[in-house]
């Protein structure tokens, strides 16, 4: 007989996860996302099974429910290899150089904040990565702004502000693929979705910056030639470069699906590389005498593995440096078990417990978002880790907010809007840990002006309860949701008694 679960059954699981979580920041560090974690949520997961068995439920169930669950991320995890190969092409062909050279023409000393917001968001689209972006361009800035008199604090927050607008937006960001691979919606209509919300965020962060900048009489000259100098002394630095992104960005705009659009991206980068960078191919090949030879290898070791383009300047070799299809396995990794609890988790209704709870009091829109928000800053700050912030909220609000009508790139934009930018507002957390540690400025020192961090799930809230552009089902794929829950795992459970 099939016992209905109670509270505590959803919370022990996640107890223990927060527990081993928390251990793992205490005891790796830096070094959770190498695997840590993921054992962490396999732990956990068999917690969760230990106590759907209690239940009532058989193993073989469970496992189908987790096969079934983790068959639900695969279109992710491709997006993800792809994704990889793409940074690697993108980087010998010189196009991520481009874009950071041209960002870099921006600066001046007036407007430093605004300028250094800027120049963080275009290397974080470029790049997918806010920890690159702080550890490089970030750190170089930071001196540069101490140099003007502007206070530490202050530069940290707009450094912090823009490369975390980047790691939310750019395609290239694994959280950005996340988050719509836990809330069942697919990676572009996340990304223009988040528009919505993050364009007002980034906007107001750049008003504040720049209105400080203006009030403030910086002392010094902005010197970014010497960087500028080794990007043009290492590339080969063209206007015709930004044609691949501009390409990529058409094909998406003309609705080609995600796979094709980013394998094209990955091809016309490394055709790129072939005629703007045969320096750059023939010093990753290692080939000199076979050019045709060099440039197979060459985009091959960029798509699949590491590659470090060597500068001369072993600060900008980190920027410069892309690990490829390989470079993604963590992610993927973590995204595998954390399907694996939530499958677990979802088996015996689980997750649904621990939802009606919660949304017990979330009558409305905007209360219902605002419970996403408050879930993902509640394990921001106990599990310490961004990627569960994502993860666990959107796989328990997943059914909820489609049962309600609501499309799911709305629970992905929440997700994103609260977890993935408070996560480096918290001390304790692998990116406040990580970012105050690279920068040299204490978290609780920025945090205050991290601008842009600070008001997106704000935003987030307040678009909620202005109701625009709220998207949702209509009557008719409401039904074909109805269909599909009635033939769903969770409701077909009860057929084991």
């Amino acid at each position: 007989m099939i016992k209905q679960p109670k509270l505590i059954h959803g919370i022990i699981p996640i107890a223990f996860l927060i527990l081993f979580l928390t251990l793992n920041v205490i005891y790796f560090g830096d070094e959770t996302l190498s695997g840590a974690n993921q054992i962490a949520l396999l732990l956990a997961s068999t917690i969760g099974s230990a106590i759907a068995i209690h239940l009532g439920y058989k193993w073989s169930y469970i496992r189908q429910i987790i096969v079934k669950t983790i068959g639900s991320a695969m279109p992710s995890i491709l997006i993800l290899m792809l994704i990889g190969a793409l940074a690697g092409t993108w980087m010998i062909s010189g196009v991520v150089p481009t874009l950071i050279y041209y960002g870099l023409k921006i600066l001046h000393p007036k407007i430093f904040l605004f300028a250094t917001v800027v120049i963080t968001a275009l290397v974080s689209l470029a790049t997918g990565s806010s920890w690159s972006t702080v550890a490089t361009m970030g750190v170089a800035l930071l001196g540069i702004g101490n140099a003007l008199g502007f206070h530490h604090a202050i530069i940290a927050g707009a450094i912090v502000s823009g490369a975390y607008f980047g790691d939310k937006m750019s395609p290239l960001s694994d959280t950005t693929n996340l988050a719509p691979a836990m809330a069942g919606t697919d990676l572009f209509t996340h990304v223009k979705y988040m528009t919505i919300t993050t364009i007002p965020s980034l906007a107001i962060t750049l008003i504040i910056f720049l209105v400080i900048g203006l009030r403030f009489e910086p002392q010094g000259v902005v010197d970014v030639q010497t960087t500028m100098n080794t990007l043009t002394s290492t590339f080969n630095i063209s206007p015709w470069l930004l044609l691949v992104p501009i390409f990529l960005i058409v094909v998406i705009v003309k609705k080609t699906p995600p796979l094709p659009s980013i394998m094209f991206g990955v091809l016309l980068g490394g055709v790129f590389a072939l005629i703007f960078q045969p320096h750059i191919v023939e010093q990753v090949s290692g080939v000199t005498d076979n050019y045709p030879e060099a440039g197979y290898i060459a985009v091959m070791k960029s798509m699949f593995g590491k590659v470090t383009i060597d500068s001369g300047d072993a600060q900008m070799n980190e920027l410069l440096t892309t690990r490829g299809m390989a470079g993604m396995m963590n992610t993927i990794w973590l995204i595998i078990t954390a399907m694996i609890f939530g499958g677990v988790m979802e088996s015996a209704g689980l997750l649904v417990k621990i939802t009606e709870t919660i949304i017990r009091f979330a009558k409305s829109t905007a209360s219902l978002v605002a419970s996403v928000v408050t879930s993902c800053l509640f394990f921001n700050v106990t599990a310490s880790d961004q990627y569960i912030s994502i993860v666990v909220p959107g796989r328990m609000f997943a059914k909820t907010f489609r049962k309600r009508g609501y499309k799911p790139e709305l629970l992905s934009r929440t997700l994103e809007d609260s977890g993935t930018v408070t996560s480096v507002l918290i001390p304790w957390n692998t990116c406040g840990a990580t970012q105050a540690a690279v920068l040299g400025v204490p978290t609780f020192s920025y945090a205050p002006y991290a601008f842009f961090n600070i008001i997106s799930p704000f935003m987030s809230v307040f678009i909620a309860t202005i109701g625009f552009k709220i998207r949702r089902f209509t009557p008719e794929e409401m039904q074909e949701i109805e269909r599909e829950d009635e033939n769903s795992p969770v409701e077909l459970k009860f057929e084991q008694e």
